[in-house]
């Protein structure tokens, strides 16, 4: 569900662009570096930490560790092997499509149940209210690379999901956001269907749920990523989409660009 991609360690200034402004860099906790190096965390995971910057991004949502944290679509649980050991004195959801799609989590859970065992699961998204993070419950909604893939199937799930995170969060509660970016003047290249989206796109599906943008960060920028690969955005590492052809090229232009938003629930 959940496509990875690259970014080299970048410094995070204080710069205006069009349309926003890049956040100052928030310094990882003790506690958020702690959970990075996890014991707990698989080895090829860690593997990927120097392109996606786990603990810079979760310092920049500002996730503490007594929140009701809810990780939309965690797939394998990558960074639910973060997350599980961070959140101990808060909860902490998977949200999943559908109870197949909780393999992941439930083979950390069962592998390890100690650091896994209390994660609860929910439906996303769903009409099922029961089923659901319960409505206005959540301190922080992550999602990291899924906003492409609701556009997929017959009916495109986008808005809906937007929607449906704005409903589970708390008044004044956060969604942190990391999707593949596609460059705004992009020729040529269909967006969600590439594994990439328009800043402009995801902001407007949040708008519209009712989200404020509070801040966006380019801690998961890769200048590297020309964005226009024979099979989208997975063709870079780690899923090598062309296997064995041009691999070095794609090796060494890393995971995608991507962009890294923060919205927040008004209080009123």
């Amino acid at each position: 569900m959940r496509h990875p991609f690259l970014i080299p360690t970048l410094a995070v200034a204080s710069l205006a662009f069009a349309g926003g402004a890049i956040a100052a860099a928030v310094a990882p906790s003790p506690a958020i570096i702690a959970a990075v190096k996890a014991p707990s965390r698989t080895p090829a995971n860690l593997a990927r930490d120097p392109y996606r910057h786990p603990a810079e991004t979760l310092a920049f949502f500002g996730v503490k560790p007594n929140q009701t944290v809810v990780e939309i679509w965690p797939g394998g649980g990558w960074y639910t092997e973060i997350l599980a050991p961070y959140v101990t004195k808060g909860t902490l959801y998977a949200a999943t499509p559908s109870t197949g799609a909780r393999k992941g989590v439930m083979n950390l859970q069962a592998a390890k149940p100690d650091v896994y065992g209390k994660i609860k699961f929910a439906a996303f998204p769903t009409t099922d209210a029961a089923a659901a993070v319960p409505a206005g419950t959540a301190d922080v909604v992550l999602t990291f690379r899924n906003v492409h893939n609701w556009s997929f199937g017959a009916t495109d799930q986008t808005q809906a999901a937007f929607d449906q995170m704005f409903a589970m969060l708390k008044p004044g509660g956060t969604l942190g956001v990391v999707e593949h970016r596609l460059p705004e003047d992009a020729k040529g290249i269909t967006e969600a269907k590439s594994g990439y989206m328009k800043r402009s796109s995801v902001i407007t599906f949040a708008t519209k749920a009712g989200f404020k943008l509070a801040g966006e960060s380019d801690i998961n920028a890769n200048p590297k990523d020309t964005h226009d690969y024979p099979k989208g955005v997975w063709t870079l590492p780690p899923n090598f989409a062309e296997k064995d052809v041009d691999r070095a090229r794609y090796t060494a232009i890393g995971e995608s660009d991507r962009m890294t938003l923060k919205f927040v629930k008004p209080k009123k």
